[in-house]
C-alpha cells in the first residue's frame, strides 16, 4: 500500500512540474500560464556573447532588470555545456537561473547546439573538428560549408543528448521555482550559399519519395521524388530542406518535452530585401514554408520571426496566424523599440516583445523601452483580461504611414501620428518623424483605454464620418485659410454623432483597476475634438464617449 501511496504522489509531483508553465487558449488568443497566472513577456534578448562567464552574466541581467524587463532571452551554449563528448557543465546555466531569481526575472533559454545563425559556431570542438563522424553541407558545386548536414544521424544523437541533459538539468534544480518559462530549438536554422543541402546524405534523401504526412499535410495529390512533385528551382529545393530541418528539430523538441514539458518554440531571419534562398538563411520556420515545418515539427509549439527590416506591420501580420500565436524573440534594438512593443501587444495579442542584445543599447534606447514597458507592466491584468476577444487594436505611424481607421461597431477611430496635428513645430522641421504608436482597448460601450507615444485619436459615428469634410487647421486649431464662401447649400445632416465626456490620464493598479491622474479638457483634448499623446510621452488615457 505505502509503494502505491508513493507511486501515486510521485505522480502528482510530475503532473505538477509539467504544468508550471504551460500555453492556453482564450478566444482567439494564447497565452503563456507560468505558476498558473497569464503573463505578457515584456523581454529583451541579450548579445550573444554576454552568458559565457559568471561575471558577464551578473553584469547583463543587473542591466536587463534595470531596463524594465521581466523576462530575458539568454544563451545556452553547446560548447560550453559539453566540452567534452559525454561530460557535462550546467555552471553557466545555474549562473543564469539563480542571478534571474535574485532579479526576480524570467529566462527563455536559447539553445545554440548544432546551428545558430545557420553556422555550426557553438557547437563543441570535438564536433567541428571530426567531419568524417560529423560531415559538412555542401553547396551545388561541392564547397564544404560551415554548417553540419541535418542529415547526419550522428549530429543529431550528440545534439539531442546534450540537450536532452539539458532539459534534465533544467528540470532538477527550477521545476518548483519555475525560473525557466519556454527553450528555443537551435537559432535561425537555415542554408546559405545554397537552397539546400548536397552532401551525399542529403543527395540520398533527395531521390527519395516525398513522405505521404507531407503531401497530405500540404494536400498534394502528385506523388513522387522531391524534384518530380516540387520541380527543381530554388523554392523547391528550399521545401526540400524546410522538411528535413523540421525533422531534425522535432527529435530535439519531442525528447526535451518528454522529459520537462515547457513550451518550446523555434526562429527565423526574415527573407527580406528581395534575397532568394540561399542569399537569405533558406529553408527556416518562414512564413511561407510553415506548413511544411509544422508537419514536420509538431511538438514546436511558436514559429517566430525575427524582424529586423523595415516594414514592421508586414512581417507581424505574416506570422499572426489563427494556428501560430505571435510572438517574437528579437526585434531591432532602437529608439522606436518602445512604440512597436504597444503596436506588437495591442494588435497581435502577442505573448513577447524582445529587443535583441538590449544589453548594449545606449541609454536613451533603453530609456525609452523601460517608458514604454512600464505603462504596458501597468496595462498587463487589462490586456491579458481582454486578448482574444477582437476588442484591442494597436498603432503605429512614421511619416509615410501615418493614419489608421478603425471601425467598432458604430464607433470609427480615425488614429493618426502625432505629427499630423499643426501645432507641434518638430512637425514641419524638416527632421525625420520618430515613430508613434499605441493601443487601444474597449472596455465597454462608448467606454476606451489607450496608451503609448506620439498619437492622436478622433472619434466619430459612421454616419459622421461618412459627412465629414476634412480641412486644413492652422496652428492654433481652427481653419487654416478662412473667408472662403460656397454657394453650394451644405446637405442637412443625419445621424448622430460621438461626442468625448472624458478623457483621463490614469495609472492602473496590480489589480487591473484604474487610478486617476488628472483630467485632460480643454486644450488638452482639443475642446472634446479628440485624445492625444504627444512624442515622448507615455501615457494611459481613459475615454468616456456619448452620443448626441
Amino acid at each position: 500500500m505505502n509503494k502505491i501511496v508513493l507511486s501515486f504522489l510521485a505522480l502528482l509531483c510530475c503532473i505538477n512540474i509539467q504544468a508550471g508553465v504551460k500555453l492556453q487558449k482564450q478566444g482567439s488568443a494564447t497565452q503563456l500560464v507560468v505558476n498558473d497566472k497569464p503573463m505578457l513577456l515584456l523581454a529583451g534578448e541579450l548579445s550573444n556573447s554576454a552568458a559565457t562567464s559568471p561575471a558577464d552574466i551578473r553584469k547583463a541581467l543587473k542591466q536587463m532588470k534595470n531596463s524594465g524587463v521581466n523576462s530575458v532571452f539568454v544563451p545556452a551554449y553547446w560548447e560550453f555545456v559539453e566540452p567534452d563528448e559525454g561530460k557535462y557543465d550546467f555552471a553557466l546555466v545555474d549562473s543564469v537561473i539563480t542571478t534571474a531569481r535574485k532579479h526576480d526575472l524570467k529566462i527563455v533559454f536559447l539553445w545554440f547546439g548544432a546551428w545558430k545563425n545557420s553556422m555550426s559556431c557553438y557547437a563543441p570542438l570535438w564536433v567541428k573538428e571530426n567531419t568524417k563522424r560529423f560531415p559538412r553541407s555542401l553547396t551545388e558545386n561541392g564547397k564544404p560549408l560551415e554548417i553540419c548536414t541535418a542529415f547526419s544521424d550522428n549530429l543529431l544523437q550528440a545534439d539531442k543528448r546534450a540537450f536532452c541533459e539539458l532539459m534534465k538539468h533544467i528540470k532538477a534544480v527550477d521545476s518548483q521555482e519555475n525560473t525557466v518559462i519556454m527553450m528555443q530549438v537551435e537559432n535561425e536554422i537555415g542554408m546559405l550559399e545554397s537552397a539546400r543541402d548536397h552532401s551525399p546524405l542529403a543527395e540520398k534523401a533527395y531521390k527519395q519519395t516525398v513522405p505521404a504526412p507531407l503531401l497530405k499535410a500540404l494536400k498534394l495529390k502528385k506523388k513522387g521524388t522531391w524534384a518530380e512533385v516540387f520541380g527543381t528551382d530554388r523554392y523547391a529545393d528550399e521545401k526540400f530542406q524546410a522538411y528535413y530541418y523540421a525533422k531534425y528539430v522535432e527529435q530535439l523538441a519531442s525528447a526535451g518535452k518528454a522529459i520537462y514539458d515547457i513550451p518550446m518554440y523555434v526562429n527565423a531571419a526574415m527573407n527580406s530585401r528581395g534575397r532568394k534562398p540561399g542569399e537569405y538563411p533558406s529553408a527556416g520556420p518562414l512564413a511561407h514554408l510553415i506548413d511544411i515545418w509544422k508537419c514536420g515539427a509538431p511538438s514546436i509549439d511558436i514559429f517566430a520571426p525575427d524582424i529586423y527590416d523595415t516594414g514592421y506591420k508586414g512581417w507581424v501580420e505574416k506570422y499572426k496566424r489563427a494556428d501560430n500565436p505571435f510572438f517574437t524573440p528579437e526585434v531591432k534594438c532602437d529608439a522606436n523599440s518602445g512604440v512597436k512593443a504597444y503596436y506588437t501587444f495591442g494588435e497581435t495579442d502577442a505573448i513577447s516583445f524582445s529587443p535583441f542584445a538590449l544589453d548594449e543599447a545606449n541609454y536613451k534606447v533603453k530609456n525609452s523601452l523601460r517608458r514604454s514597458y512600464k505603462v504596458i507592466n501597468q496595462l498587463s491584468p487589462i490586456l491579458l483580461q481582454h486578448q482574444g476577444k477582437g476588442k484591442n487594436w494597436g498603432l503605429l505611424f512614421d511619416q509615410e504611414d501615418k493614419e489608421r481607421i478603425i471601425e467598432d461597431g458604430d464607433i470609427t477611430m480615425t488614429c493618426r501620428h502625432f505629427f499630423t496635428l499643426p501645432w507641434d513645430p518638430r512637425a514641419t522641421d524638416g527632421s525625420k518623424w520618430p515613430e508613434g504608436g499605441g493601443l487601444i482597448v474597449k472596455l465597454a460601450k462608448n467606454e476606451y483605454i489607450i496608451a503609448g507615444n506620439g498619437i492622436v485619436v478622433v472619434f466619430q459615428s459612421k454616419t459622421e464620418k461618412a459627412q465629414a469634410e476634412e480641412k486644413k487647421l492652422g496652428e492654433d486649431g481652427f481653419v487654416d485659410n478662412g473667408g472662403t464662401e460656397t454657394k453650394k447649400q451644405a446637405a442637412t445632416f443625419k445621424g448622430k454623432r460621438i461626442g468625448i465626456g472624458y478623457v483621463d490620464q490614469v495609472e492602473v493598479d496590480k489589480n487591473g483597476k484604474l487610478q486617476f491622474i488628472r483630467r485632460d479638457n480643454g486644450d488638452q483634448d482639443h475642446q472634446g475634438r479628440h485624445a492625444r499623446i504627444s512624442c515622448g510621452d507615455n501615457k494611459i488615457l481613459h475615454i468616456k464617449l456619448y452620443e448626441y
